[in-house]
């Protein structure tokens, strides 16, 4: 096992190069001189001294910090066989630690990550000889309208009635005008985004909503479920979100209506990528295409917007076609956008 030797702190009055200056310098003059000449005390001098004497060259470097004797220390034949587990099977620790301890070892995951860490195998790609990552990443794929739809939040910032700084610029009477505002009322300035989008044909629909708690993010559900329905999508199979505290409740849960919830890995945006990239349009080419004058004008453009997006815009996954053309039911966008 490799052990970290400590480094010099800025201040350290003595590098290895000077300690070799003061051990030439004692050999013909008192320590005691040298150490006052050298603004380090007497017994900082004689240890070095003393450890040339002793070791020689190799007396003048650092050593560990780690003590001599260290009871509760991890085996080396324990520690080899971690090594071995992870070269060869390229297990994680969490693994490890179960098939060391089917054999009787009792050795906690923190510890076995923290040997990966110092063995230099933390990471997969570590293992491989090239330095190229051992996983491949795979597609999640729809295969059914309906076998997927996600569901993600996005937050914006709320237009004050005249435009925002967007219009009027950050130190504008306006954006003053509205900063007060927002601090004596002590609401915040925000809308949120609530949209739900089927993974296999990409048809997504958006509501402006107050705000991002469970009772609201259900009744969005509901509503979502209606709105698929009339496109044709009258069963949902899996509902994907990530694991934010809406999503967390237990009435979000009960509210799937036989529906499989699943929330994706914590901190890995790209399981719900299809929604985010949804976002990413949704920002790029609605919410900051243009000045608004209010809230209200964009929210009342963003169900023009949905029509847009699902029977006019060419989406690559559909082939440069709407989304709406791989839908099973051929509906009008007048029909489906007002029932």
């Amino acid at each position: 096992m490799t052990v970290k030797r400590p480094s010099l702190h800025r201040n350290a009055p003595l590098s290895v190069e000077g300690r070799r200056r003061l051990v030439e310098r004692c050999k013909s003059r008192p320590i005691a001189h040298v150490a006052a000449e050298m603004g380090i005390s007497r017994a900082c001098a004689s240890k070095w001294v003393n450890r040339f004497r002793r070791y020689g060259e190799l007396g003048l470097h650092d050593r560990s910090s780690a003590p001599r004797h260290q009871p509760t220390a991890t085996p080396g034949e324990v520690v080899e066989q971690i090594e071995r587990l992870r070269r060869e099977h390229k297990w994680s620790a969490a693994r490890i630690t179960f098939e060391l301890s089917a054999q009787g070892i009792q050795i906690s995951r923190r510890t076995i990550t923290r040997h990966l860490e110092q063995l230099g195998l933390s990471r997969r790609r570590f293992i491989d000889p090239d330095g190229e990552s051992n996983r491949t990443a795979r597609q999640i794929t729809a295969h059914r309208p309906g076998h997927m739809v996600h569901i993600d939040v996005k937050k914006a910032g709320r237009i004050p009635y005249g435009g925002g700084w967007r219009v009027h610029g950050r130190g504008s009477t306006q954006a003053k005008s509205a900063e007060r505002q927002k601090r004596r009322t002590g609401r915040r300035g925000y809308i949120y985004l609530h949209s739900a989008i089927d993974g296999f044909s990409r048809l997504a629909y958006t509501e402006a909503l107050p705000n991002e708690k469970a009772t609201t993010a259900i009744a969005f559900m509901h509503r979502a479920r209606v709105w698929f329905a009339a496109h044709g999508i009258t069963t949902i199979e899996r509902i994907v979100t990530d694991n934010g505290a809406c999503y967390r409740a237990d009435a979000f849960a009960r509210a799937l209506l036989g529906a499989r919830h699943q929330r994706i890995t914590p901190y890995t945006p790209r399981h719900n990528g299809k929604v985010e990239r949804y976002h990413r349009i949704l920002a790029e080419e609605f919410l900051y295409a243009r000045s608004w004058q209010s809230e209200q004008q964009r929210s009342d453009a963003l169900r023009v917007w949905n029509i847009h997006y699902n029977y006019h815009r060419p989406h690559g996954a559909a082939g440069n076609q709407p989304p709406a053309v791989r839908l099973p039911l051929t509906v009008t966008n007048v029909l489906s956008s007002y029932t």
